[in-house]
């Protein structure tokens, strides 16, 4: 090959085109690679975020040990699925398979929340519900439920823990959200999330009375409804209120936690 051929070739490999072909051809390797990573991985994450799930379930049900494997120890709840309509368990949904988030999406199976309602500003949730039940000796002494609601930044998801009585509060656990570092994520600070249980849900009219006051809870007749405010953060524990009492109320819960009740005192 004469000097002005190899010349020629080095100009062709250094053309800007050239460089755009290389360029391309890695980011495509790379891309691939990212994907065909995270396709790998997906499984592995999905199993990671179910087990910290699981671990919340028992947390607030106080059933969580350390040094104890979470997959045995949630073997022992009793996972169902609720129709939220009238409170019936609902056997022909596999409750392994059943995500709340994508059927409250779901035309067929959403339920559009009227706006009287919709305390928790959600707009819309699924007909059914995962509920998830410990039983002592065939009776239940406690129900963990699935709760969401916006606060102030975001959308807050956890579970509440019931009584066997389908009144009284066992504990509130939120994990996920994205409320204001050093105010409204004091909803995962223990020791407010200690006060929740013991208090009622309901008043004398039935209806959800809990409450996350503005400052301290003062002795008096509403102290087992009242939680303390968490100061600085005022929408944040509106928010959380609101989404209580929407999930234990008649659109939401309620009817279910009527059925324990009424289980409770020997009615069923």
């Amino acid at each position: 090959m004469s000097d002005d051929q190899k010349q020629a070739v080095g100009r062709d490999r250094d053309s800007i085109g050239n460089t755009l072909l290389v360029a391309i051809s890695v980011s495509l390797v790379c891309a691939l690679l990212v994907a065909s990573t995270a396709v790998l991985l997906k499984p592995k994450q999905l199993e990671n975020e179910e087990r910290y799930r699981q671990a919340i379930v028992l947390d607030v049900a106080g059933l969580l040990e350390p040094d104890t494997d979470i997959a045995t120890l949630f073997a022992d709840i009793e996972v169902r699925i609720v129709n939220l309509a009238d409170g019936s368990y609902v056997d022909s949904i596999a409750a392994e398979n059943f995500d709340p988030r994508v059927a409250a999406n779901d035309p067929e199976s959403g339920v559009a929340i009227p706006q009287a309602l919709d305390i928790a500003q959600i707009r819309q949730r699924a007909g059914f519900a995962p509920v998830y039940i410990v039983r002592t000796n065939g009776a239940i002494e406690q129900v963990i439920l699935p709760v969401y609601g916006a606060g102030l930044w975001s959308t807050m998801f956890g579970y509440l823990a019931v009584a066997g009585d389908g009144a009284t509060i066992r504990g509130l656990r939120f994990y996920e959200h994205a409320e204001t570092p050093g105010l409204g994520d004091q909803i995962d600070d223990a020791e407010w999330r200690a006060q929740w249980s013991g208090k009622q849900l309901y008043g004398q009219d039935g209806l959800p009375r809990i409450e996350v006051i503005r400052g301290f809870v003062q002795p008096g007749d509403g102290t087992h409804y009242q939680i303390d405010g968490i100061s600085g953060a005022t929408f944040t524990g509106r928010g959380v209120t609101n989404l209580v009492r929407y999930w234990t109320g008649p659109h939401g819960f309620g009817p279910y936690l009527s059925r324990i009740q009424d289980e409770s005192d020997g009615n069923e």
